[in-house]
């Protein structure tokens, strides 16, 4: 079983930067391929970046690349999503998600059920 508990949501002005970060325990997730996702109210959650276990592949939604860079410390057993130059449709719930071994497949990497773990959830807020 793997805890994921994200942190670092928080009501900012647009053109603002954050960082979020996800704390697992339970297990390790050195070997586990990370991703956030994010739910604005009344629409689905939706992907925004994901990356591999040994963090050298990383993948973004279209909506959120070249601002929000997804990034890992497995020492650490945290992952985290800076994001830059906030706008306020990047308003939302950001959850962290873990996609243990065996991996999803490529198909699966922007999807909910590409991952095993969910974590609870860390409000942003990007006021214009």
């Amino acid at each position: 079983q793997v805890q994921l508990v994200e942190s670092g949501g928080e009501l900012v002005q647009a053109g603002a930067s954050l960082r979020l970060s996800c704390a697992a325990s339970g297990r390790t997730i050195s070997n586990a391929a990370m991703g956030w996702f994010r739910q604005a109210p009344g629409k689905e959650r939706d992907f925004v970046a994901r990356i591999a276990w040994r963090g050298s592949n990383t993948v973004y939604a279209d909506s959120v690349k070249d601002r929000f860079t997804i990034s890992r410390d497995n020492a650490k057993n945290t992952v985290y999503l800076q994001m830059n130059s906030l706008k306020p449709e990047d308003t939302a719930v950001y959850y962290c998600a873990a996609d243990v071994p065996p991996y999803s497949i490529l198909s699966s990497y922007r999807t909910l059920r590409g991952y095993d773990y969910w974590g609870q959830g860390t409000q942003v807020t990007v006021s214009s």
